[in-house]
């Protein structure tokens, strides 16, 4: 990849272009973030960085945490993540990447975790059909019948109920609208995944 960073999401508002038009944008609060480590093809067996984003009072991180900063005499940092972009090889420990990494019209891809729905039935979380609504029915929500009779058991992978929601989700081509690095804000069309205060990554597309 060519770039990324790391980001909060503020929440969605909607601004107007110079046509009038309304478009529904995602406000992202998109670093500042330190490159925290470097790794190299000769010592590691490939190129990446490690980037730090939100500073955190150091009584919160662990001795090896805290040894990981202070190595290399940076700040501690809440998140961390590595990415392998193309000119990895020309950053070094302590460089910072800002929103302005980014640019109006930029096709981005944004990683996240969905918002949390605790134990979903089959019908809000695979989205299958209801049985008759009358009361002799007494089929109303139910998954149906879970396998034959002959093999006597479910299959593996039949959908049914269970934990919904809380998964890693990328949502690919999406188009940044305006970028104030004055303000560290990113401002994306459309939704992304997570609830408020979430952490994100943008990074380019890779079918843009």
């Amino acid at each position: 990849m060519q770039k990324a960073i790391i980001g909060k999401k503020i929440g969605m508002t909607q601004i107007f272009d110079e046509t009038g038009k309304v478009i529904p944008v995602t406000v992202i609060e998109a670093g500042p973030c330190t490159v925290v480590q470097k790794k190299t093809a000769e010592k590691d067996g490939y190129d990446a960085v490690q980037l730090g984003f939100q500073d955190v009072v150091e009584r919160k991180l662990t001795k090896p945490e805290l040894g990981h900063f202070k190595k290399n005499s940076l700040s501690a940092k809440k998140h961390l993540k590595e990415f392998k972009l193309e000119d990895s090889a020309t950053m070094n420990v302590g460089d910072v990447v800002l929103a302005d990494t980014f640019a109006e019209g930029d096709k981005v891809d944004v990683i996240g975790v969905s918002k949390g729905k605790g134990f979903a039935g089959a019908i809000k979380r695979h989205g299958f059909g209801r049985g008759p609504t009358s009361h002799g029915s007494k089929y109303h929500r139910r998954s149906g019948a879970m396998g034959a009779k002959g093999p006597a058991r479910v299959f593996p992978g039949r959908l049914g109920p269970g934990r919904m929601g809380g998964d890693t989700v990328t949502i690919q081509g999406l188009q940044v609208v305006r970028v104030e690095a004055d303000k560290d804000l990113i401002l994306i069309k459309g939704a992304i995944p997570g609830a408020k205060k979430g952490l994100v990554m943008i990074q380019n597309s890779v079918k843009a």
